[in-house]
């Protein structure tokens, strides 16, 4: 899904060498319903992410992103449809979790009551806020559920693409949900953890960047069922302003997109890159992309979520 292209500026998206299904919402409620809990940690971009999975469920393309039963005339008329995303306007009014328009809104939902829970925790930056990592700890049960739970990472642009930043973000909410979810643990080698990859990747690294792609990471065997999917940000777009042209413009992100799918790897954390989708994707200020865009994100995460084993859990 994440090497595919467009033919022309805005034009379908078309994956390469894969079937990428466009699920009804039903099928979306159908594969939301076999995990108990989608968590979705990140920053503005994955909360589109989440949005965009919420128009999905609710069936409502012009406000199925956002909170849009507390909304006043104005903002109805100001946050409509394609708005819904604009990030400095309206996206903040987003909506963080289905428990929310199960309890505001439930008829909107095309899901069975109770069956549906997708979130995300913001965590935009490294060094993580101490409370952001507190309440990621408290919706983590300390005893296996019923259903498996699935992770969804995003994460770059607020620590200016800098690779170290951003696997530190990662590993220490790979170690804080570890510690929090023991069940997890169930399958994996003792060794296996956030930080001793850290620091084993730090001993490795005096040989040479050559020689990591090479060797045998701890803990990368293993019979758990973790889900876990890293998305890196979308390609800049003419509207970025430019003294972000450097640190972040395309040949940054690109760079950082094939960084992140090698470490992401060596994880054991799945990398779906967005930036061939979003090159020659509308953009509302060269950083975020429209409804359609954001439409397409989505389902390429439901996409990666059917395709999970849960039998394995």
């Amino acid at each position: 899904m994440s090497s595919g292209g467009r033919i022309g500026h805005d034009a379908p998206y078309m994956p390469r060498d894969c079937d990428m299904r466009w699920f009804s919402s039903e099928e979306i409620c159908e594969i939301l319903a076999r995990f108990e809990k989608v968590v979705i940690v990140g920053d503005s971009m994955m909360r589109h992410v989440i949005g965009s999975l919420n128009v999905l469920i609710r069936k409502d393309l012009g406000y199925g992103a956002v909170t849009d039963w507390n909304f006043s005339p104005e903002e109805r008329k100001e946050c409509f449809c394609n708005y819904q995303f604009n990030v400095k306007a309206c996206s903040i009014q987003g909506i963080f979790k289905t428990a929310d328009v199960v309890k505001n809104d439930p008829g909107s939902l095309s899901c069975p009551a109770d069956t549906v829970d997708v979130m995300i925790e913001q965590m935009i930056r490294f060094p993580i806020a101490p409370e952001e990592l507190s309440r990621l700890r408290d919706l983590l049960p300390s005893s296996k559920p019923s259903r498996p739970y699935a992770f969804i990472f995003g994460h770059g642009l607020w620590n200016d693409l800098d690779l170290q930043a951003t696997l530190d973000w990662l590993d220490l909410i790979l170690d804080t949900t570890i510690s929090s979810a023991p069940w997890l643990q169930i399958g994996y080698a003792s060794a296996h953890s956030a930080r001793s990859i850290r620091n084993f990747a730090s001993r490795r690294s005096r040989k040479g960047a050559q020689d990591l792609t090479s060797v045998s990471w701890p803990g990368e065997r293993h019979n758990g069922f973790w889900p876990r999917l890293f998305l890196t940000p979308n390609a800049a777009g003419k509207e970025k302003p430019d003294e972000w042209l450097i640190s972040q413009g395309n040949k940054a992100l690109a760079v950082f997109e094939e960084s992140v799918k090698v470490e992401a790897g060596r994880r054991g954390v799945e990398h779906l890159g967005t930036y061939n989708m979003s090159i020659q994707s509308n953009k509302f200020d060269g950083v975020h992309v429209d409804l359609k865009g954001n439409l397409i994100k989505a389902m390429m995460v439901l996409n990666w979520l059917n395709m999970l084993e849960v039998e394995k859990f």
